[in-house]
């Protein structure tokens, strides 16, 4: 029989596994839920001298306790939510032999020597407690949140109303020890079957995973090994409270060595950013002058161009960069042809916390598209795509009189809370009230990610409601990155009208 050790994350103790855990109870599982100290059903040893290593010994005892009780052969299933996938992940690493499986739910696998603080998504709670690191380290607390506070921390989306209320309740202060001192692996549980659950309404969700392990990012490629797995739910942040049912029998699934297994890199088919351009469009040079490349139509004097922005984030070193993806080039090509010179650019979008520094490298790259005297300085076009759809708000907000269009393909249009971005400049649904009469246009997948989807949504009804004019161009059945998944007719005919519109605002 499979044990089950359910491990909450920050702020929070048993009681939010109760429904969960009776789930696993019910289909025949052992299942014993981690009283972390100073936190959820110990609350009242305050936090002093309590950190990390604290609660490693806590998940220990009862990894321990199940031997004593259920002898060596119980197969135990460790489960960390948030924060409580570290002290999940150093137990491992100290009973190996005993541990089955690591679940962790809507949380990625910390790294040694990585304090749990590095994973909170909120820049200003991070740089907060490092502030505070100093004194109060062996005898502070982090407040626990007030009830309109836990969206800082994730998503709370389907959690119900009285749930929310006695999370609330509950919570007790998070002892900073516990985030400040840094996680140690030796490795010895670096082969053990690890499951992700992702909560796709948080902002994560496994196709997002498969292309950061398809853009080369490092700290993905582990997840691509064969003993990773993964599983969706549709849900916020808060499994356990929003869908306890659903995480039961995930959770069962997975300790039965189901899931979804990434491709990894290097198998036979290319990925999807590297996928040829759905338009068979002839070749053209490009003029690369820094970060900028120039596809420059053969016409006489200045002439319009359409900026084509990437998306990402796209990590530091990926090879081929944005600008020699087929995507981008197709478009600048597509863009040359009718007359118009394409721009593409890499940007330095390599994490959810550069998009001020990506909206600069945008903007410069603008200011010297603009500056070249084959352009037309007072007919530009920027065009979006993705996650770069959030550097948009900077130019909605105060739209300049050259830019005659602006475009989105499947954008990406307010950030998630478990992104970590905090920024309010960046955006579009609360920017495009600023956006007056410039001309939009919004190029949306049918099967596009939900989470993504809201966002468009969310911007169209703010665009409806300060009278800025969208265009639209569905694709029904396309997905997000459809010119290269998704070459069909109706794809080609979505390229097609929306270069058009764009052709025709420049001509205007």
């Amino acid at each position: 029989m499979t044990e089950f050790i359910l491990v909450s994350g920050m702020f929070t103790g048993p009681h939010v596994w109760e429904e969960t855990a009776a789930r696993l109870a019910s289909a025949g599982a052992g299942v014993r839920t981690a009283a972390l100290t100073g936190l959820g059903g110990r609350r009242g040893e305050g936090t002093a001298g309590i950190d990390l290593e604290t609660h490693i010994g806590d998940v220990l005892a009862l990894i321990d306790a199940v031997g004593a009780e259920s002898g060596p052969d119980r197969e135990i299933v460790l489960v960390g939510h948030g924060y409580g996938v570290h002290a999940v992940l150093g137990a491992a690493d100290r009973r190996p032999e005993r541990i089955g499986r690591i679940v962790c739910v809507d949380t990625g696998p910390a790294q040694d020597g990585a304090p749990a603080l590095a994973a909170v998504p909120d820049r200003s709670v991070r740089e907060d407690v490092a502030g505070r690191a100093g004194a109060e380290r062996d005898g502070g607390g982090l407040a626990a949140p007030a009830r309109e506070e836990w969206q800082r921390w994730g998503s709370t989306a389907g959690i119900p109303e009285a749930a929310l209320d006695r999370l609330t309740a509950l919570a007790s202060p998070q002892p900073l020890g516990t985030l400040l001192q840094p996680l140690r692996l030796t490795g010895r549980a670096a082969s053990l079957p690890v499951t992700g659950v992702l909560c796709t309404a948080n902002g994560s969700t496994i196709e997002m995973v498969q292309r950061r392990v398809d853009l080369g990012d490092p700290a993905f490629q582990p997840l691509a090994a064969p003993q990773v797995s993964f599983f969706e739910l549709p849900t916020g942040h808060w499994p356990m409270l929003s869908l306890p049912a659903e995480l039961a029998e995930d959770l069962l699934r997975a300790a039965a060595g189901e899931g979804h297994r990434l491709v990894p890199p290097g198998s036979s088919e290319p990925p999807a950013h590297l996928r040829p351009f759905l338009l068979d469009l002839p070749e053209l040079p490009c003029e690369r002058t820094g970060n900028v490349d120039l596809y420059v139509p053969d016409a006489d004097g200045p002439r319009p161009a359409v900026v084509f922005v990437h998306g990402g984030p796209v990590p530091a070193g990926a090879l081929p960069t944005p600008r020699d993806w087929p995507v981008l080039q197709g478009y600048a090509r597509y863009a040359a042809r009718e007359g118009a010179v394409g721009v593409t650019l890499d940007h330095r979008l390599h994490d959810m916390t550069d998009y001020p520094r990506a909206a600069a490298d945008v903007a410069a790259a603008v200011e010297r598209v603009r500056a070249d005297p084959r352009v037309d300085a007072d007919r530009i076009a920027l065009w979006f795509f993705s996650g770069g759809g959030l550097i948009a708000a900077d130019w909605l907000r105060r739209p300049p009189a050259w830019l005659r269009a602006l475009a989105a393909s499947y954008p990406v249009l307010a950030p998630h809370a478990g992104w970590g971005l905090v920024d309010s400049r960046f955006r579009p649904v609360d920017a495009v009230a600023g956006a007056g009469t410039l001309p939009l246009l919004i190029t949306r997948a049918g099967r596009e990610a939900p989470e993504i989807a809201v966002t468009v949504e969310e911007f169209l009804t703010a665009a409806g409601r300060c009278g800025a004019h969208v265009e639209v161009v569905d694709v029904p059945h396309g997905r997000h990155a459809f010119e290269t998944l998704d070459p069909t007719e109706e794809s080609r005919e979505a390229v097609h009208r929306a270069m058009r519109w764009v052709r025709g605002r420049l001509s205007a």
